[in-house]
């Protein structure tokens, strides 16, 4: 009895110990207003910079330890072995795209937007539903916060990417926030601006 007592208790705080996983909260279905996002669209910032802003935010929060991969690695060709595996954390990064020019096309359900005239991803309204890219599986949501278009995906790890797109300047530039949220609750934050590009 005391035993099973002892056994009960155990359970009990492994159980109470154990997180709720995390669930992404579906965004609304409607359109806020007669704005659209629809048109081409071309990046004012620089895009080799803003790349490499992209993926020192990846660094800073899919929770691997850069200076302990490397120890590793060194330390394993001073002992003249293989080099390891590298350790992997999130890899919610895989679901980002990017380019320099986008074409938005809205619907009365959906946004499409192409990146660089190769790439074309929809997103619909309200939606909430898993994605995968080879192995890797995420949880992603879309819709509209007030004015802003939110896509935010969770991968496996808890690592968290949300985009926002949103209309400036009359509707003549277009913002697109971009955070990296660690499992820890680390944020980086990386900002693109777009304007209209009636060149095409």
């Amino acid at each position: 009895m005391k035993t099973a007592i002892s056994l009960l208790a155990l359970f009990s705080l492994i159980a109470g110990g154990c997180s709720t996983p995390e669930t992404l909260l579906r965004k609304s279905a409607d359109a806020p207003s007669a704005d659209t996002l629809s048109g081409r669209w071309i990046m004012l910032e620089d895009i080799d910079s803003a790349k490499r802003d992209l993926d020192r935010a990846i660094r800073a929060t899919n929770d691997v330890n850069d200076k302990r991969e490397a120890r590793r690695f060194n330390s394993a060709q001073e002992k003249g072995r293989p080099a390891p595996r590298p350790a992997v954390g999130g890899l919610v990064h895989v679901f980002l795209k990017n380019g320099k020019r986008l074409k938005i096309t809205q619907t009365e359900t959906a946004l499409f937007i192409s990146f660089d005239r190769s790439i074309v991803e929809e997103y619909g309204f309200g939606e909430s539903r898993t994605i995968s890219v080879g192995a890797v599986q995420a949880q992603r949501v879309s819709g509209w916060d007030g004015e802003q278009y939110v896509i935010e995906t969770l991968d496996k790890e808890r690592m968290k990417l949300t985009e926002r797109y949103h209309l400036l300047n009359n509707g003549t530039r277009l913002r697109r926030q971009i955070i990296f949220r660690s499992k820890k609750g680390e944020e980086v934050i990386n900002f693109q601006t777009f304007a209209r590009d009636d060149s095409t």
